[in-house]
């Protein structure tokens, strides 16, 4: 307690100091049993304390709707149905079942084709070796012969095929499976291959499609929204992390690997381009988000992350984290009623999300001075008002998504295969990775199947010019018919 204002004496301003101390010394405290309360929960935690996904909040209170459910069930087995392949096995009546009971006459009759039950099975893959026999002709008079042509390759002097190519790519790309797992499954398949031989091919592979990557990153750069993220991943014989970027637009997901965090690699994608970009508030964008950059974006789902982190010391924060699924749900209420991106779609948002947000701002400024700046709720409320303007402006463009969460999806790939085959050896290296993850990326954001795309493109590329590239990109390609 400080002493009265009217109190004079000796030790009144030494009571001050200690006072000042001890609040301080008080914040510290909080600062680090908030901390603490984090790395046990990290460590010890049960998974239902971990923010729960915001499609999950949004259905909440909700019942499902059990017409949806058997639609989504119809669906799933239909396209089961038009994938498989279905082999017929007759199943013979045993014979001491083949005597009829009551007669004892074994002549039965069939009754029609017989009663069906079916089973999936799984069938192991397998290799085949393709060997051309390349025809040879000869002319009579014996001054010509004449020999048909070697069969596209991917590239010269190698014994494997696009299709074996293509799956070593998509199994890490895709399925994050490293390669020495791969080399114990070819093992097992009694086809003994080393881990050398595919992480060469898998990097020659990365080469060969660095166009078709580097192209899909342009038309990203010259897109007006474009959604980006950042995370680490290790390089060999480097004690510094390296980074793997993603920038996405519409229906291209493209990966751009860097030795460092630095904003060069937002600059070397984005710089020079207008439009808006759609981050969190790491400082390395602010680059191309200048004067005359880009628009910056914010993402409420990073607001949303730090108020659920202040949730256990602070109740208040529910308040929060209430106002941020209001928005959530009107987005949802968008997609159900199929005007995502229409003119009504921006309606319902300045008719319902700009009442919510403003709520929320003016929460935010009563608890401005009410929490210590370096406490959690303190954190989340000054990072919410310092980036207010970038958030709230998915309210006036309805192309823009409130959230950055494709971006980190996208990185999820990254991240397990950050934790599957743990670094890339080299810079170069970094590089084919990314691009290899791009090409995949794009071929499941427009529905392609990756394998067959790459068994096809891969030949089909070295002999395609320059500028009819843009044919052989996923959201265009079209197979060669056989």
């Amino acid at each position: 307690m400080a002493p009265p204002d009217d109190h004079d004496c000796a030790w009144k301003e030494h009571a001050v100091e200690l006072k000042k101390e001890l609040d301080e010394v008080r914040q510290a405290q909080r600062q680090q049993q908030e901390q603490l309360e984090a790395l046990k929960r990290q460590l010890f935690g049960k998974k239902s304390e971990k923010m729960p996904p915001m499609d999950r909040e949004v259905r909440r209170g909700k019942k499902a709707d059990p017409q949806q459910r058997q639609q989504t069930r119809k669906a799933n087995a239909d396209l089961r149905a038009k994938k498989i392949e279905t082999e017929m096995v007759d199943v013979p009546v045993a014979g001491p079942a083949r005597k009829c009971p009551k007669c004892d006459r074994t002549d039965l009759k069939p009754l029609g084709d017989g009663k069906p039950s079916s089973v999936i099975e799984y069938v192991p893959g397998f290799f085949r070796r393709r060997i051309f026999r390349r025809q040879k002709l000869a002319c009579p008079c014996g001054e010509y012969i004449v020999t048909a042509p070697v069969p596209d390759k991917v590239f010269d002097k190698t014994q494997y095929g696009p299709g074996f190519m293509a799956h070593l790519v998509v199994s890490k790309c895709c399925d994050s499976i490293p390669l020495y797992r791969l080399e114990k499954q070819f093992g097992r398949l009694g086809f003994p291959m080393s881990r050398s031989t595919m992480t060469h091919l898998f990097h020659r592979v990365g080469s060969v499609l660095s166009p078709i990557a580097q192209r899909i990153l342009a038309l990203v750069a010259a897109s007006d929204i474009v959604l980006a993220d950042e995370t680490t991943k290790r390089m060999q014989r480097s004690t510094k992390k390296a980074y793997i970027w993603t920038f996405i637009a519409e229906n291209l997901v493209a990966y751009r690997f860097s030795p460092d965090r630095s904003g060069k690699t937002p600059q070397a994608v984005l710089g020079g381009t207008q439009g808006t970009l759609l981050v969190d508030a790491y400082t390395g964008y602010n680059a191309v988000t200048n004067v005359d950059g880009r628009e910056r974006a914010g993402c409420l789902a990073h607001v949303r992350r730090k108020f659920f982190d202040a949730l256990d010391g602070e109740p208040e924060a529910q308040h929060a984290l209430d106002l941020i699924r209001e928005i959530y749900v009107i987005e949802h209420d968008a997609r159900k009623a199929g005007i995502v991106r229409t003119a009504e779609h921006a309606r319902l948002r300045w008719q319902r999300s700009l009442p919510v947000m403003d709520k929320f701002y003016m929460w935010l400024t009563q608890r401005r001075d009410l929490d210590p700046p370096k406490s959690k709720m303190g954190t989340a409320v000054r990072y919410a008002l310092a980036n207010w303007q970038s958030l709230t402006r998915f309210i006036r463009d309805v192309r823009i998504p409130p959230d950055n969460n494709r971006s980190e999806a996208a990185l999820r790939v990254v991240a397990l295969g950050r934790k599957n085959f743990l670094f890339v050896g080299h810079e170069e290296a970094g590089h084919h990775l990314a691009a290899l993850y791009t090409v995949v990326a794009t071929c499941i954001a427009n529905d392609v199947d990756p394998l067959a795309y790459l068994t096809d493109v891969l030949t089909r590329l070295d002999s395609t010019r320059d500028g009819h590239i843009d044919e052989l990109l996923p959201q265009n390609w079209a197979p060669v018919a056989p």
